[in-house]
Formats: structure tokens, C-alpha cells, sequence
């Protein structure tokens, strides 16, 4: 058994404030990355009345060997009325900032592209004030649809390029690094005012040096913002952990970072895609486009 470093572990979250944010999801039968994907961030997240809304799943047509996220060959079709309820919910929670990800769609002819716009405009009626992120796929390379996307204007689009090359067959087999940075630089191109966000997660087996390059790569595309994060294996079938990267090497990653010009490096043991994303709004304010 692995045992996790001190700085890894979490408080016991408030459950009634939990409670409270699944009440709502399963009233709306919507899905949360929180959830299904297990992230040991949860109950600071669901108690600060924020969530990560997973569209389009829960089931994903890719299975990729660290994700904890469900694999099906032939998902279902879509929900038509998955857009309202996911407004509905927005409403509800009050939330100023919502992120809508999604489970990889390789069988639809635009990777969801059209569903994230629905989702987008549905959220804009109800809430019009609400900033809205979302973590998309790389849509298999369509970059139609990637502009379907991005002329709904959501405030920042997401797009994790998760591990470095040297391990992308191992980590993403279905995945392909250079077109993860096609996609942020299209992103840019395409959408100047949008802030462009990726990822990456850490303790798999990469060095210094190659995490440094990525970072890199990807002010190289313009990219905006970026997260870092220790990989924890959510089960025994999942990829093992090299190693539990600590603390101060992932200060040292945010400082080069920000001497990158990255606007944002949320760089941390306990970091993932969405961890404090309201914390964009404060961004926008510092950064107006």
C-alpha cells in the first residue's frame, strides 16, 4: 500500500454543505469531474459551493490508463435537456464561475462541440453574469468544431495537455501532444480575447528538465494560464505513481513559470484542472481583454 506524503492528505470536508451540492446534482441527474473522477479535492470544493460539470458522460470512448472515468465503446446519445438542467443548477448553487468539461465523444462528428455551445447559451439565459470555463477534448483534431466552440465566447477555454512527450503513448495512447499545442494556438488565433488554460499532472516518471519544456512549449502557443498537479492512482488497475513530487519542486515550477509570462501557475501537490478556478475572475480583472 502507498502511503501518501503529509502534504498530500486532506481535511475531512463539511458534509452537510456537500450533501447539500449533490442534492442538487442528483436532483438534476447532472455529473461532476469532481465525482467521477475521484479528486481528492472535493469536499473543499463542494463546500466553497463550487463543482466541475461533466457533460456528455459520465462515460468516456477513450481509456486512458490513468483516469478513473468510465470506458464505453458505445456511449449514449445525447441529452437534450442535459444544457437546461446544467443552467438550472448554476442558478441554483449561485455560482459566479462554472466549468463544463466533458468525457472524450470520438463517436460524434464534432466531439460534443455543439452540446458545449448549447451548455454555453443555456447558462447565459439564466445567468447572464456567470463566467464560463470550459475543459474541452481535443476533438480529435476538428478544428471547425474547435471554433463552433469558441464563437459561443466562453471566458477561458481549457484544454489539459496532461504529461510530457516522452510518456504521451503510456499516459494518453489515444491522445497526441502536438495536436494538444494545435489547439491552443488555434485557440488564440481563432479567439484572441479568450483566455487559453492547460494542465499537466506530475509524478509519472517525467524530469525537471522535460516539465520545464512543456511549460515551454506551451508560452510558445500563447497559452495563459497553467495548472500543475501530483498524478494519484485512483486504483490498483490504474498507472502506478513514480513519485510523490514535493512541494518545494513545484514552487520552483510556478516561479519558472511565471518568469514565462504565464498570467496564472497554480502549481501544487493538490492542483487539478479546476482547483480555485474562480480565481479566474480576479485574472480577468488584472488581465482585461
Amino acid at each position: 500500500m502507498v502511503v501518501k506524503p503529509e502534504w498530500l492528505r486532506v481535511k475531512a470536508p463539511q458534509w452537510q454543505r456537500v450533501g447539500n451540492i449533490k442534492e442538487t446534482l442528483r436532483d438534476l441527474a447532472l455529473n461532476t469531474v469532481c465525482e467521477e473522477a475521484s479528486c481528492p479535492n472535493i469536499g473543499e470544493c463542494f463546500n466553497a459551493g463550487t463543482a466541475t460539470f461533466l457533460i456528455m458522460g459520465p462515460a468516456c470512448t477513450r481509456a486512458c490508463p490513468y483516469c478513473d472515468i468510465d470506458f464505453e465503446k458505445k456511449p449514449k446519445a445525447l441529452d437534450s435537456t442535459e444544457p437546461t438542467r446544467l443552467a438550472e443548477a448554476v442558478q441554483r448553487m449561485g455560482l459566479n464561475h462554472v466549468v463544463i468539461t466533458s468525457v472524450n465523444r470520438d463517436d460524434l462528428p464534432d466531439g460534443g462541440a455543439s452540446q458545449f455551445v448549447q451548455c454555453i447559451e443555456a447558462i447565459r439565459l439564466v445567468s447572464p453574469d456567470t463566467t464560463i470555463e470550459v475543459l474541452i477534448p481535443d476533438l480529435c483534431g476538428n478544428w471547425d468544431a474547435l471554433e463552433t466552440i469558441l464563437q459561443a465566447k466562453p471566458e477561458v477555454l481549457n484544454h489539459n495537455t496532461e504529461t510530457v512527450p516522452r510518456i504521451y503513448r503510456k499516459v494518453r495512447p489515444q491522445g497526441d501532444y502536438q495536436r494538444s499545442l494545435e489547439l491552443l494556438m488555434r485557440t488564440r488565433n481563432l479567439a484572441p480575447s479568450v483566455y487559453s488554460k492547460s494542465g499537466i499532472m506530475v509524478g509519472l516518471g517525467e524530469t525537471d528538465a522535460e516539465v520545464r519544456q512543456v511549460m515551454t512549449d506551451l508560452r510558445q502557443v500563447d497559452c495563459d494560464i497553467l495548472t500543475i498537479g501530483q498524478y494519484l492512482q485512483p486504483t490498483q488497475k490504474h498507472l502506478k505513481i513514480s513519485e510523490f513530487i514535493t512541494p518545494k519542486q513545484f514552487d520552483s515550477w510556478k516561479e519558472y513559470g511565471e518568469s514565462l509570462g504565464f498570467l496564472q501557475v497554480v502549481s501544487s501537490p493538490l492542483t487539478r484542472s479546476s482547483y480555485h478556478a474562480e480565481q479566474v475572475r480576479e485574472l480577468m480583472q488584472r488581465y482585461p481583454r
